[in-house]
């Protein structure tokens, strides 16, 4: 079980998208917005290395924002 422990995972969360022309997304400064298409009662996204595993709500707790998982996603599910 230790040997599992330590294994490293990247995770992941998608809130929405967005499409900008590269000469848009380089003007960019810090600060900058970027409009997002998405609701706020939108699912998100959770990938772990890069695969989809599950699907979530947004959801404040005090002053940092978190994630309920609602849904698993098999690995046939797309």
């Amino acid at each position: 079980m230790s040997a599992v422990k330590r294994v490293n995972v990247e995770i992941s969360v998608v809130l929405g998208r967005a499409e900008m022309p590269i000469r848009q997304l380089l003007k960019m400064g810090r600060g900058a917005v970027i409009d997002l298409e998405a609701r706020h009662e939108d699912e998100c996204l959770v990938y772990a290395n890069g695969e989809l595993i599950a699907r979530g709500d947004i959801m404040m707790i005090g002053d940092k924002i978190g994630i309920s998982i609602t849904r698993m996603t098999s690995s046939f599910e797309l």
